[in-house]
């Protein structure tokens, strides 16, 4: 088991030295596509003087071949850095992904800020999700063809079939302005107060998981039609042992496998991509900030972001990977 999760771990890391390599290369040479210098998306609102331009290419090590640039980087991210725009030097503390002078701040912290929002609002909706989905796959696929299978796939097609910029604002018509069980929906950290960080995430929650729900319903579903006609199923079922035990330890757990693969490719993805929810939501998460830094050309949160967005989705897949052995015993950690 060990070596097994050692050697994911090793995987994981491969991976993502690569994702930091691509991600510095395009962003680092997207300014040459433009035909300007990358200082002008690092310095802020005010562009250098022609005079301080020079210096600051040097300063900021655009001068030097891109491995060295890269080298450089990395460097930042692990001692730290000091940066500048012609009339401000500052030193970034370890890890420094960067300073962002249009906002006055450095990008870990703006990341900081809005991580634990992305977090709540993936982990919550991903329980809801998970749960409802599942449960209603599993009825489902044990009873094809009855009332509660025909009812629940054909929710499951219709919230499938709705997008966040439509369910949201329902929600919000419904529960904040007309019924008014909601009122006041900014958000508010967890350790600040509960009860508020709860309330402002619960319609996100909801409608994220109605979306999310019906796939998983549907694949569980199926999975569970095709996994209880298996022979170990019938094997179990010659043993004579309990319907809930052949159903829960064997049957939902061989059909978990393809649903712990998307469950994990879900979560990372959706750590800095819910721009849409963000937004009828008013939340301040990675999503906002990276689209705000892309309307200003703030390219300093725009590698951050990437970078970290890219990142959690590699630990996702590693955790699934983790995972595999314990849902789905005829995994070999060979």
């Amino acid at each position: 088991m060990l070596q097994y999760v050692f050697r994911r771990f090793l995987g994981a890391i491969v991976v993502i030295f690569a994702v930091s390599v691509v991600t510095f290369l395009i962003f680092q040479l997207a300014p040459a596509l433009a035909h300007r210098s990358p200082v002008y998306y690092y310095v802020g609102k005010i562009p250098p003087l022609p005079a301080q331009l020079k210096l600051l290419e040097h300063r900021y090590g655009f001068d030097l071949p891109i491995w060295e640039q890269y080298l450089h980087y990395v460097k930042g991210i692990l001692f730290g850095q000091t940066v500048s725009n012609g009339d401000t030097t500052l030193h970034c503390s370890a890890p420094c992904l960067g300073y962002s002078f249009r906002l006055n701040s450095s990008v870990n912290s703006l990341i900081g800020q809005a991580l634990p929002v992305d977090l709540s609002l993936a982990i919550g909706a991903s329980i809801l999700w998970l749960v409802g989905g599942v449960a209603v796959g599993t009825i489902s696929g044990l009873k094809p063809g009855s009332i509660f299978d025909r009812v629940g796939m054909t929710a499951a097609l219709t919230a499938v079939s709705l997008p966040i910029f439509f369910t949201g604002p329902l929600l919000l018509l419904i529960f904040e302005y007309k019924l008014k069980w909601l009122p006041n929906l900014t958000y508010a950290p967890l350790t600040d107060d509960p009860v508020q960080w709860f309330k402002s995430l619960l319609l996100p929650w909801i409608s994220l998981a109605f979306l999310f729900a019906a796939l998983y319903a549907r694949l569980t579903r199926a999975n569970m039609m095709e996994t209880m006609g298996e022979d170990f199923i019938r094997t179990a079922r010659a043993k004579g042992l309990p319907r809930r035990t052949v159903v829960i330890r064997h049957g939902l757990r061989a059909a978990l496998t393809p649903i712990v693969t998307i469950f994990g490719i879900d979560i990372g993805t959706l750590i800095g991509t819910a721009v849409i929810t963000e937004t009828v939501f008013n939340l301040h998460g990675l999503g906002f900030l990276l689209i705000t830094a892309i309307r200003q050309s703030d390219l300093p949160i725009i590698l951050g972001v990437t970078l970290i967005a890219s990142i959690a989705l590699v630990v996702a897949n590693l955790v699934v990977d983790i995972l595999y052995g314990i849902v789905d015993p005829r995994v070999s950690y060979a």
